[in-house]
């Protein structure tokens, strides 16, 4: 699921304005989901709300998984795609 969750947030990167490449950009470090939804949120491509959301369903999803709860975790994962891909 993370990588399905990658790849939107890389395709909604891709598909917006380009902003301004950061000091760290060419130090060989790779972007990471985190700091891509960063930078999208501050173009203004994502919203903070969105950024937030992801990242609350996602600790759920990992706190279920932890857990065992496949239910649950199940669950916050469809929030997750709600969120991503309304």
């Amino acid at each position: 699921m993370q990588a399905r969750i990658d790849a939107v947030v890389e395709a909604k990167a891709a598909a917006g304005p380009m902003g301004k490449e950061g000091v760290a950009a060419g130090m060989s470090m790779q972007p990471t989901p985190r700091s891509i939804m960063a930078a999208e949120e501050k173009l203004g491509d994502i919203s903070p709300q969105t950024v937030a959301a992801v990242g609350e369903g996602m600790a759920r999803a990992r706190a279920a998984d932890a857990a065992g709860d496949a239910s649950a975790c199940e669950n916050a994962l469809a929030d997750v795609r709600r969120v991503i891909a309304p």
